[in-house]
């Protein structure tokens, strides 16, 4: 028999059709199960690993890859999973390549106000809030079939069935798909065993590669692995001595072969390595328009900031994890400025913070230089003041020491 992978719109009854076909043939089912699984392999969260495949985004990713790293653990659970008789439901049913034949792709959905008007029956809210949170979920669903595929979650091109919740019934379902596992196209074939285990062996290469800082596609086939480069690279065969470097110790590879992607290019020789600026920025400010102004300039100069928009939401990133430098605003609606800053010193004391506001007054930046901020800097600022003063509040991180920061 095949296994059967069932993706779904949220609420659909994707879990109920999942345990029914896995109790109508005698299945194992396999949906929040495969994060605990890896969970308990890699010891990482279950919650975040849940959470690299269809968010919230993880704060300051660009400088910490962890979605990636966890994405890697993902699929390695996935591929480890794989064996006869399984039903693997939810978003990490996408996981599993076409190349292994004998999977039946099964893709639950329905419009949208159907669901919308299911779910508000059921938890008894207003139909307006029930649209809003069938809206968002699909919104994360997209994401995700365009981070693995670069197309819609239902593309009639990465399932075998697709089934409409809104006609069918649980018991329906649950008919068509027995009966679509039971077709001559989806038995086990050598080739499409060894496709399980080249997959496996892709997913361990992954992870290597992973745990020692590299975030590139792996494919194997009978031993041979392959990494696809799709970034820019300043030195390429010195990053392909080191990938072989790393997967030489994972069991099962025989050659390994480092490969441009379609969007690969070579690094410029003149390129600067010499990191100046800090990689975690912290902009809190309530200002939207200022503040997706500043984002672009300080991008356009390689920093990615993290952006909150309150005091409250800024303190709650800080629980999970500190930024290098930290830009606020005083004249914020709930928790202030001040009292951010009074916090932050307090109870994450690395953290370099520059207040930049356009509200504050003499005593307010004494204040604030007193409660241990870097600088204190008034709107409307330069952009190349804001970067030499976040470069020597990055320099003092760096050196442990106080470099002489402007105060204006």
């Amino acid at each position: 028999m095949p296994i059967i992978s069932i993706f779904g719109a949220e609420y659909c009854r994707l879990d109920e059709v999942a345990e029914a076909v896995s109790r109508t043939l005698g299945y194992r089912p396999s949906g929040r199960e495969v994060f605990d699984l890896a969970a308990a392999r890699f010891k990482a969260p279950a919650d975040d690993l849940a959470r690299a495949v269809l968010g919230p985004p993880f704060v300051f990713n660009n400088f910490s890859h962890k979605r990636e790293r966890y994405l890697a653990f993902v699929r390695a659970a996935v591929a480890e999973s794989l064996q006869d008789d399984l039903v693997l439901h939810g978003p990490a049913a996408l996981l599993i390549p076409r190349e292994i034949s004998h999977v039946l792709k099964v893709c639950l959905l329905s419009d949208p106000d159907f669901r919308a008007d299911r779910l508000a029956r059921e938890k008894g809210i207003g139909r307006t809030e029930a649209r809003r949170l069938v809206k968002e979920a699909d919104a994360k669903l997209h994401q995700w079939a365009h981070y693995l595929f670069k197309t819609s979650p239902w593309d009639k091109a990465l399932y075998d069935v697709k089934i409409p919740m809104n006609a069918a019934a649980v018991d329906d379902a649950v008919k068509i798909i027995a009966e679509s596992a039971g077709k001559d196209a989806l038995k086990p074939t050598d080739r499409s065993q060894q496709a399980v285990q080249d997959f496996r062996l892709a997913a361990e290469a992954g992870v290597a590669l992973a745990e020692a800082g590299y975030f590139h596609k792996t494919e194997a086939r009978d031993g041979h692995v392959a990494v696809v480069v799709d970034d820019y690279v300043l030195r390429l065969e010195k990053l392909e001595g080191e990938i072989r470097k790393r997967l030489a110790s994972v069991a099962g590879v025989k050659t390994v072969q480092v490969k441009p992607g379609p969007n690969f290019r070579a690094s410029s020789v003149f390129t600067s390595v010499e990191v100046e600026m800090p990689a975690k920025v912290l902009l809190v400010d309530d200002e939207k328009d200022f503040v997706l102004t500043l984002s672009e300039r300080l991008e356009m100069r390689d920093i990615a900031p993290a952006v909150a928009y309150d005091g409250e939401e800024a303190l709650n990133i800080l629980k999970e994890e500190e930024p290098e430098v930290m830009v606020l605003d005083l004249k914020m609606p709930g928790i202030d400025g001040i009292e951010v800053l009074r916090r932050v010193k307090a109870e994450h004391p690395k953290v370099e913070v520059i207040i930049l506001t356009g509200h504050g007054s003499e005593k307010d930046r004494e204040l604030c230089l007193s409660l241990g901020a870097f600088a204190y800097l008034e709107k409307p600022v330069d952009i190349e003041t804001l970067s030499k003063t976040m470069k020597a509040a990055y320099e003092k991180i760096r050196n442990g020491k106080t470099p002489n920061a402007s105060n204006p």
